[in-house]
């Protein structure tokens, strides 16, 4: 398959380079901005990921464009609609990832409940010697509310439940088979919340879902996880509430504005801030890259895509 010619968007997982590298011809975007019209006529699939995927501008400079294969199970930065109207095949990498965005997602419940890196800062300035460190809050037994029940949140719930925390969600629509309580007002499941996940794909609907209504309906004691994308959450009502003490804490994965961060956050020992890592481990790497391998292989081959979107 060495003739067909694969764009990488943004320089990700070293790994899956090298598979690309191997298996077809590899452009680089970021390498191509003097001779990308030289190269357009050859590339047939674009592998692109959660910082560039595939707009509709890129997509009209490739005219021999036949898929996209995407290294992220969000499909934000990838134009779907126009994707459909030119015949153009979408895949992600579903299912992979789930296991460490909800491993990441009940991580930033404990160190933020915990403060983990606040009482890490604490032994290694020597604080400790002086006092001890203050009391913080317990995670097991809380009441969790997911936004959004998919794979992801359907995962963080059983971890949750582990805790024996008390489950509810809100999402499109309810999902008789599963127990947990559903709110199909996401002020109210905030209201009825002292710890909001989020877990929702981002789409026109939920961005900026949480918004200040549902911030000051979590409230002074309540706290945020983020572990889905940044433009769910409207990020300065966010600085706001957290500077005023509207909100009690957060733990975010992702930001608006990707690898900005507000510094206001540097300064506030409630919430701990990691750069989107969730499903950043060698192991799930590895499994993303071979999937996003897997399916071009198969598309070049006339066979079934392994996970279709479109």
């Amino acid at each position: 398959m060495k003739s067909m010619g694969v764009l990488i968007t943004y320089p990700m997982s070293t790994y899956l380079q090298h598979q690309l590298h191997n298996r077809f011809t590899l452009f680089r975007l970021w390498d191509l901005p003097n001779k990308f019209n030289d190269e357009v006529g050859s590339i047939q699939a674009v592998v692109g990921s959660t910082h560039v995927g595939a707009d509709r501008q890129l997509i009209d400079s490739l005219p021999a464009l036949e898929i996209v294969s995407s290294f992220s199970i969000g499909l934000d930065k990838v134009d779907l609609d126009y994707c459909k109207q030119r015949g153009i095949r979408v895949t992600n990498t579903p299912d992979v990832l789930t296991d460490d965005v909800a491993d990441l997602a009940i991580g930033l419940i404990l160190a933020t409940l915990r403060r983990i890196c606040e009482s890490d800062r604490y032994v290694r300035n020597g604080l400790w010697k002086q006092n001890d460190f203050k009391l913080t809050m317990k995670f097991s037994g809380k009441k969790v509310g997911i936004v959004g029940l998919g794979r992801i949140g359907t995962a963080i719930a059983k971890r949750a439940e582990s805790f024996n925390c008390s489950i509810s969600y809100h999402s499109r629509s309810k999902k008789p088979e599963l127990k947990y309580k559903y709110f199909p007002n996401i002020i109210e499941l905030a209201s009825n919340s002292e710890i909001l996940v989020v877990a929702c794909s981002l789409t026109d609907e939920t961005h900026h879902i949480i918004n200040r209504e549902v911030i000051d309906a979590l409230g002074p004691k309540g706290v945020l996880i983020n572990i889905g994308r940044g433009q769910h959450v409207d990020e300065p009502e966010l600085v706001a509430a957290l500077v005023e003490g509207r909100l009690g804490g957060a733990g975010l994965d992702v930001f608006e504005n990707e690898p900005d961060v507000p510094e206001e956050l540097f300064r506030l020992d409630n919430v701990v801030v990691v750069p989107h890592i969730g499903s950043s481990t060698v192991e799930t790497e590895t499994d993303m890259a071979d999937l996003v391998v897997r399916n071009l292989e198969a598309h070049f081959s006339k066979k079934p895509l392994l996970t279709p979107v479109v």
